[in-house]
């Protein structure tokens, strides 16, 4: 079912978004790779076996994701499957310690751009009767947790957004999807500490995380649904992991 379907994937260049990059391709999948790093997006491109167009975007900035989306070509114009992966967690601590610049990050990454590139591609979703949004979001979004307040509540975000998306597009025949997942080992807690390599293995210490494959396998799936069948949600766990703070560590 998605041989020559046109995906537009954000935060392209790294982590799940790569991995759902490859994962599309494997499937016989057109994609649209949109990222901040076009050289990674190049990178990804010369060695994927589909058509690919390299999209340099940053999706906080409103009037360049409208300008990229609605200046693709006309041969890409169509997009079948967007999904909406840029995100990022900055900071760790205390609300009251927090240094706001962090929060701006977070929110303009992982709201107000999810939502800008969500209305523009949608629109055109809705005018041809098919697509299909699928947000990727985080088990932070359904259980909140201390030190990560703006994370979590940018993550609720788009577990709200994403549900009242599908009332605002029931009938149209654009389905709406999440995938929420929990520990998984990419680039994620290198950039929320801020580069401390040794403090974000610390993350993942004794466990088995998901890896960004483990993710793309189930957003693939998610989209390889037939027509009439909407997966709606699917929260994906490593099997050390039960809650967004409870895991099972190996000593030694």
């Amino acid at each position: 079912m998605l041989v020559d379907k046109t995906v537009l994937i954000t935060g392209a260049s790294s982590g799940i978004g790569q991995a759902c990059a490859r994962a599309f391709a494997a499937a016989g999948s057109r994609l649209v790779l949109a990222a901040r790093r076009r050289d990674r997006l190049d990178a990804l491109a010369s060695e994927l076996d589909t058509e690919v167009l390299p999209l340099a975007l940053d999706v906080r900035d409103r009037a360049a994701v409208e300008a990229a989306v609605e200046g693709l070509p006309e041969e890409w114009a169509a997009i079948d499957v967007l999904v909406n992966n840029a995100g990022l967690a900055a900071g760790w601590g205390p609300v009251v310690e927090n240094d706001p610049s962090d929060w701006d990050r977070m929110i303009d990454t992982n709201v107000r751009g999810l939502f800008d590139v969500t209305r523009v591609v949608a629109r055109g979703m809705v005018a041809r009767g098919s697509g299909h949004v699928i947000n990727v979001g985080s088990i932070a979004g359904l259980m909140p947790y201390a030190n990560g307040a703006v994370y979590c509540a940018t993550k609720a975000a788009v577990d709200a957004f994403t549900k009242a998306l599908r009332m605002d597009l029931l009938g149209t025949g654009v389905r709406v999807s999440s995938i929420d997942p929990g520990l998984v080992e990419t680039e994620f807690s290198i950039v929320r500490f801020g580069g401390d390599r040794d403090r974000a293995a610390q993350v993942y210490r004794g466990l088995e995380p998901l890896t960004a494959d483990d993710v793309a396998e189930a957003v693939v799936w998610m989209a390889d649904r037939p027509k009439h069948v909407t997966a709606a949600q699917l929260v994906l766990l490593s099997s050390d992991q039960a809650s967004a703070t409870m895991v099972s560590r190996r000593e030694g």
